[in-house]
């Protein structure tokens, strides 16, 4: 993490004395849009503009894979570019180092995705997290946070040449919410929740939330196609990128070991109903995944040993076009 603009070497804490996980927020929080009129939340003057803007990830966090999905789904690739960190994540963060499907930073050359944080704030503080982006014109970083940018991938380059499509539509803004709520607190979160608790009371608690969550989520997914309404929306979006990574690293590596995905019928199918929505299965890379879970994490997994498996196929029919 940085302290004062100092990259600090030592292992981010993020269990409370307690041994209960927090999330600490994330410092950028302005907005894209279409006339550079400020958004929901920080500053103005970032106008949606083909070219201008730079979205810096990784393919093993499920966060920052949102916004790839998001990207490739409104058609943003030639508008806004893109740098890919190497997937192991040790003393110096996120890194540019040479390795599977890293694209290296075009802006200053970066080696260290904490130079991108310095080059916003010289005196930056804080966790060092993907996804980023970035506005070139500026040199400034405009977000940090993955749902504000899908959101703004959603819509405010409509007019600068991005695919059709809503995935976040008036009519369902209400119910898209209240379901992102839960699975982002007990699903997405859930599983960081278990795998770095340092206690077994607060594991067990986000165990059993975690697990409750996926049997409300078989249940619902049981009766309709998508989360929310009847079309693919940031609600899917949102829940796939955690349930891609489930059987490959949390059940193992986070000790969400209940059931795998692969034990409900529902949440299994529409797995695969999500992956081979045109873009998204090319987004996922499950060998990458595994390599950021059990190669970074060397406190949780000392050995640094990744797993051979599970065999997972997620091109195998669905059904779910039928419901």
């Amino acid at each position: 993490f940085l302290e004062e603009g100092v990259w600090i070497d030592k292992q981010f804490n993020h269990a409370n004395a307690g041994g209960k996980v927090t999330v600490p927020p994330t410092q950028y929080h302005s907005w894209v849009t279409k006339d550079g009129s400020a958004g929901p939340t920080g500053e103005g003057g970032f106008k949606a503009e083909a070219g201008r803007y730079h979205l810096y990830v990784s393919y093993g966090c499920p966060f920052a894979h949102r916004a790839i999905i998001a990207r490739r789904l409104k058609g943003l690739e030639g508008i806004i570019s893109m740098s890919v960190v190497n997937g192991v994540m040790r003393e110096n963060g996120w890194t540019f180092e040479d390795g599977p499907d890293v694209i290296a930073d075009p802006v200053i050359g970066a080696k260290y995705l904490h130079q991108i944080y310095t080059l916003d704030n010289p005196k930056c503080s804080g966790k060092v997290t993907v996804p980023v982006l970035f506005d070139k014109q500026t040199r400034r970083i405009v977000n940090n946070e993955s749902p504000e940018i899908i959101r703004m991938f959603n819509t405010a380059f409509d007019d600068v040449g991005a695919a059709p499509g809503d995935y976040y539509p008036a009519e369902l803004k209400e119910e898209i919410d209240q379901v992102n709520g839960r699975v982002f607190g007990t699903v997405n979160i859930g599983v960081y929740k278990a795998g770095f608790a340092t206690a077994q009371e607060p594991y067990e608690a986000a165990v059993k939330e975690l697990f409750e969550s996926l049997d409300w989520l078989e249940e619902r997914l049981s009766k309709t196609r998508y989360l929310v309404g009847n079309r693919l929306t940031e609600a899917d979006i949102r829940l796939f990128t955690t349930l891609v990574r489930f059987d490959a690293a949390y059940h193992g590596h986070f000790k969400c070991n209940l059931r795998r995905i692969e034990d409900y019928p529902a949440l299994s199918a529409y797995l695969r109903d999500i992956y081979q929505t045109q873009g998204v299965g090319e987004t996922v890379k499950l060998e990458h995944i595994k390599r950021t879970y059990y190669l970074s994490h060397l406190h949780i997994n000392p050995s640094g040993i990744v797993p051979a498996g599970p065999v997972l196929d997620f091109t195998q029919p669905h059904g779910r076009d039928k419901i």
